[in-house]
């Protein structure tokens, strides 16, 4: 959880001077990769645009990959909800999915360079073996905070599993609805939430039906 300070005349830490140059070269390195693309960005470039040395480049990043995954978990962060003390599962998914419809706009706009970046991963055995690491990590942090939600028979499936599940959820629902935002209303995030929290065959009462589009064309993927 962030807390917000106030502001005062104080001169701030040293580490604050750290940040925004931190800060000042990922909008360096954001700006030339919506110019260029990944693979024609390089470390000299990003220095020169924000106007520092390479030795600034290095103090703050060990490589150009651990710059991308800078990138990435900058303008790309993960989805917190906000979630109460003793709240139920069915509540945390709630809050999941009002959680996934607040970060839209922001990941609307850094959407392109996100699936440009995946593309780019692809093509990068180091950067892919670097990216499933740091996810793994992410994963086992995720399954240990769903450990701690309360009564584990609540949960649909072992907690391992269970946030993978939730994590690709995000990610397409927001895509799906930065690319069709019509077929993709909020009442679609919070079914989608609530089936986990109601694997038991109960009854969803939240849930809200989506009309079906009377013209649809079917998915060529699904011949």
């Amino acid at each position: 959880m962030t807390v917000q300070g106030t502001e005062s005349g104080r001169r701030g830490p040293k580490g604050d001077k750290r940040d925004r140059t931190r800060a000042t070269l990922l909008e360096a390195a954001r700006a030339i990769v919506r110019e260029k693309g990944y693979a024609r960005t390089t470390l000299e470039a990003v220095a020169r645009r924000a106007g520092m040395t390479t030795g600034a480049i290095y103090g703050n990043f060990k490589n150009r990959d651990e710059l991308f995954i800078a990138l990435g978990q900058t303008y790309w962060a993960p989805v917190a909800p906000r979630v109460k003390p003793g709240a139920t599962f069915a509540e945390v998914m709630h809050a999941m999915a009002e959680a996934t419809l607040e970060a839209i706009p922001e990941r609307t706009t850094a959407a392109v360079g996100r699936l440009t970046g995946l593309a780019y991963a692809l093509t990068s055995p180091d950067l892919r073996a670097r990216v499933r690491e740091i996810t793994a990590g992410s994963y086992e942090f995720g399954a240990e905070w769903l450990r701690t939600l309360g009564d584990q028979r609540e949960l649909p499936m072992p907690p391992e599993h269970l946030v993978r599940v939730i994590h690709a959820l995000i990610e397409g629902l927001v895509l799906q609805r930065i690319l069709t935002p019509e077929l993709f209303p909020d009442e679609v995030f919070f079914a989608a939430f609530g089936a986990l929290a109601h694997h038991r065959g109960e009854p969803n009462l939240n849930a809200t039906p989506v009309a079906e589009e009377p013209s649809a064309a079917k998915d060529p993927a699904s011949d």
